[in-house]
């Protein structure tokens, strides 16, 4: 007995050795392995390493106070979870893992198979598995016994990606439903062959490159997104072409990076470093663009939440928002005993309306349901729709958005002119959805009642319809020709046009009366005059009347500026709707109150500060660089100047005049067949019979740079505050703005810059203004950048997403190649007889041309014969 007893004592030690002692393998498993929790729970439940020890394979629970384990993947340090093979299905921690010649499965208390590999193998096999490993990457891998993966964990990706995981098209991250948990939330991370964009229960809220940081390179269709050591990459051709890119600061071992969709609703991409997380990039850089922020009907206005007016916080809707009126409920989608009562009682749908300037985060990426549409005709179709919850009407346009499904958060401050709509059921007091007694008779009755009254009424209302259309038509006939004759105006077409993105279209007397009959006027140019104007909720507004368009048609004119409304960023002035008026257009923007830039730049008054002039310099590389590459369709501005940069409040830059030069489709992107411009700006290429391309913006940019810099026109009487000595000036320099003694002397400030950028001497091209404001590292990071801009071929300059990056300080400044911008001796020595010689007067220049034909010049380039700008502008003022 007592030997029996000893055995047994001793027994039960040895297994709770064995249990509690399981050894954490840095080698490859064999089948029939089994792991539980409690059997390695010396090392916290992880039983495989990855072969340096970064990550860990584990079964464990993600809180210590709770009994719910999951199979899950760990980065050692950090402790942070990967990936998880059971997210929504937690298990007891006596759950078996049990790997097997078929393959990897997870088996509850009773026996149950919760998760398994086999149904996801990669291919039909009838080979065994041989092995269970855990790569360096963080990868999980099934191998077969030839050597063949057969499964691996990054084909199935949770809420994080690591670096050198693909995350393929049409796959998806999914947000965790609470923080500190991994059961399925209600946020995606979408990956489409166009670009990357956030949903919330298949409603998309936000898109990857609405991100200032974020820019297309390429119209590549994208195949897969991977995060790499210098940013996060969406990649097409099989990897050769970057579509669209983030650019990061190069990751150093031993640092961690990952990128996740959080729970909270943002994608993040964040390291870890020294013990600590580091954010390096959060989007959407507003909560309130989040879906959800403020639970369901929720009003977010700067991250604070309230409820509309009319509704209330609701304890039984869990914080959400409900109707203040308790005699109205809101139905849920496709109730339907709900909607059945609603129909047997006699209740009646209605709808509460929300206050102006709020709008629903998913207006601006769905198509609406309806166009010239009535706010009636637009509630009716919500009303015979039992998913729908609200609408959202343009009156201007007639455009019906519909909230279907699922309600989230609302948006105020919004400069757009859709009302909102909440759909509500309101009940006797008798109601009783639960009841189902005989008062259906009650239908009947009241039915033959109302039938015939309705009936005749019916016929009257068609009857009127077809009077009103009739007489409508006449009027229209009557109205006139667009365009001299081109083609019949007709508001109604316009109303019925279903266009995408579409912007607001006004009324003609709604624009002569916010105008004050076109009083006030801030501006003119090459594409028309521009009027200050106010609307009746006080917006301000600037109305561009329209000279000339690439565009003649109705269709064609909405085309374009529907591609236009749908172009949304910091940095571009917002289009906000239109007018069409028989023969005149009319394109309605938001107002910016300090006016263009060259006003503020090359005024008399105090300049700008160097820290100023930088945001304006970066501001407007990120708006060009969106333009070639963030939105739906490349646009190449084609007339970047001082002009068309317009700064609102806090001198915040936007650019003003993109897409009314001719819209590039993929197909026509590398030409452009009608030359616009103003003169100091112009590539040379513009002058040739070479591909107009988002290079020739680059270029414009790059002479934009330089008067920033210098704080004047590029060519100007007046020199540079130059100290140069005249025994300091190379005999190849001689024509140059450096070796002129005259004040009346033109210079040809680029070539000058050129000249100091050769010597070193960066403080020379500073604005004489903030003189001593500045560092000469500072000044040198703008002019390089702008040199660069300025090569004549346009492959050797940077795009304007590089450009960015430069500025920004994440990539590398370039180096000016010299033998590419030789030809501004050129420019400068023409310009400078030009100016002498001609005087104000316009100088032909094809003329120059052929006077120049058989002038040897320093460059090789085809372009020389053209290059040289006149000091007029060549295509007239903009």
């Amino acid at each position: 007995m007592g030997s029996s007893f000893f055995l047994f004592i001793g027994t039960l030690l040895l297994s709770c050795f064995l249990v509690h002692c399981g050894p954490l393998s840095f080698q490859p498993l064999t089948p029939n392995f089994t792991a539980t929790f409690l059997m390695f729970i010396d090392t916290s439940g992880a039983f495989l390493s990855s072969p340096n020890g970064t990550f860990k394979a584990a079964i464990t629970n993600i809180k210590s106070q709770e009994r719910s384990y999951y199979f899950v993947i760990i980065h050692s340090n950090s402790h942070v979870v990967v990936w998880s093979a059971n997210r929504n299905l937690p298990v007891s921690d006596s759950a078996e893992l049990r790997l097997s010649v078929d393959g990897l499965a997870l088996f509850d208390d009773s026996g149950d198979p919760i998760w398994s590999t086999k149904p996801f193998h990669s291919r039909n096999t009838s080979s065994s598995i041989t092995s269970l490993q855990l790569l360096e990457s963080g990868n999980l891998v099934l191998v077969d016994d030839f050597n063949n993966s057969v499964w691996e964990s990054f084909d199935f990706p949770t809420d994080t990606v690591v670096v050198g995981q693909r995350l393929p098209v049409r796959k998806s991250l999914v947000s965790s439903l609470k923080d500190d948990e991994l059961a399925e939330g209600d946020y995606e991370f979408f990956v489409a062959d166009n670009g990357a964009m956030l949903k919330w229960n298949e409603m998309t809220y936000w898109k990857l490159t609405m991100e200032t940081k974020v820019f297309r390179d390429t119209n590549t269709p994208v195949e897969y997104m991977m995060i790499e050591s210098n940013g996060l990459f969406l990649l097409g051709a099989n990897g050769t072409k970057i579509a669209i890119q983030l650019v990061l600061e190069d990751l150093k071992s031993p640092d961690f990076r990952i990128a996740k969709l959080e729970e909270n609703g943002h994608f993040t991409v964040k390291r870890f470093s020294d013990g600590n997380w580091l954010s390096e990039f959060n989007t959407p850089s507003d909560s309130c663009r989040v879906a959800f922020t403020c639970k369901k009907l929720g009003v977010c206005d700067g991250g604070r939440c309230s409820c509309p007016p009319g509704f209330h916080v609701s304890s039984e809707e869990n914080g959400s928002c409900a109707p203040t009126d308790r005699n109205l409920v809101m139905p849920a989608s496709c109730n339907a005993s709900l909607n059945a009562n609603v129909t047997e009682f006699g209740n009646r749908v209605s709808y509460l309306r929300l206050e102006n300037g709020m709008d629903y985060f998913a207006n601006d990426f769905n198509e609406a349901k309806m166009h010239g549409a009535n706010l009636s005709v637009c509630q009716n179709l919500c009303s015979k729709n039992c998913s729908c919850l609200g609408v959202f009407h343009d009156q201007s346009s007639g455009s019906c958005y519909m909230i279907e499904n699922f309600l989230g958060s609302i948006l105020r401050g919004s400069d757009s002119d859709r009302l909102g709509y909440v759909k509500v059921i309101s009940k006797p007091s008798s109601f009783d959805p639960t009841d189902n007694s005989s008062e259906k008779s009650r239908f009947p009755v009241v039915a033959m009642v109302l039938l015939p009254f309705s009936g005749v009424l019916f016929i009257l209302v068609i009857m009127a319809g077809i009077i009103w259309l009739m007489r409508r038509k006449k009027l229209l006939e009557n109205s006139g020709k667009e365009f001299g004759g081109a083609d019949s105006y007709s508001s109604g077409e316009f109303e019925s046009m279903s266009i995408l993105g579409l912007p607001v279209r006004f009324d003609y007397e709604e624009i002569r009366v916010a105008t004050e009959y076109f009083r006030t006027q801030i501006g003119s140019g090459g594409f028309g005059t521009v009027y200050k104007g106010t609307l009746s909720d006080g917006a301000v507004i600037a109305v561009k009347k329209m000279n000339r368009l690439g565009a003649h048609g109705k269709k064609e004119f909405c085309t374009e500026i529907a591609i236009i409304g749908r172009v949304h960023h910091v940095n571009l002035v917002s289009l906000k709707g239109f007018c069409a008026h028989r023969g005149e257009r009319f394109l309605v923007y938001e107002y910016m109150n300090r006016g263009s830039l060259d006003r503020t730049l090359f005024g008399n008054g105090p300049g700008l500060d160097w820290r100023t002039r930088f945001e304006i310099v970066l501001g407007t590389a990120r708006g060009l660089a969106y333009l070639h590459g963030g939105c739906e369709q490349k646009i190449i501005h084609c007339d970047v100047k001082p002009e068309n940069i317009l700064l609102h409040d806090n001198l915040q830059v936007k650019i003003s005049d993109f897409g009314l030069s001719k819209l590039l489709n993929p197909d026509q992107s590398s030409w452009f067949t009608t030359m616009r411009g103003t003169r100091g700006y112009l590539a040379p290429e513009w002058l040739t019979s070479s591909a107009i391309t988002e290079k020739s913006d680059v270029y414009s940019y790059g002479m934009v740079l330089l008067e920033i810099v210098r704080g004047k026109k590029n060519s100007s009487f007046q020199p540079p505050n130059d100290t140069t000595s005249q025994s300091d000036i190379s005999e190849s320099n001689m024509l140059s703005p450096s070796s002129l003694g005259s004040a009346n002397q033109p210079i040809y400030f680029p070539l000058f810059a050129l000249e100091m950028h050769e010597q070193k001497k960066y403080l020379e091209l500073v604005d004489p203004r903030i003189v001593g404001h500045v560092q000469s590292e500072e000044v040198e990071k703008l002019v390089r950048v702008a040199l660069c801009c300025l090569h004549q071929e346009p492959t050797l300059r940077p795009t304007m997403a590089n450009i960015v990056g430069m500025l920004e300080g994440v990539l590398p400044l370039g180096t000016p190649q010299v033998q590419s911008l030789n030809f501004l001796r050129f420019y400068g020595r023409r310009f400078t007889e030009a100016s002498t010689i001609e005087g104000d007067r316009e100088v032909n220049v094809f003329e120059l041309h052929q006077q120049n034909r058989n002038i040897s010049s320093t460059t090789s380039s085809s372009y020389n014969s053209f290059s040289y700008m006149s000091s007029q502008q060549v295509s007239g003022p903009r």
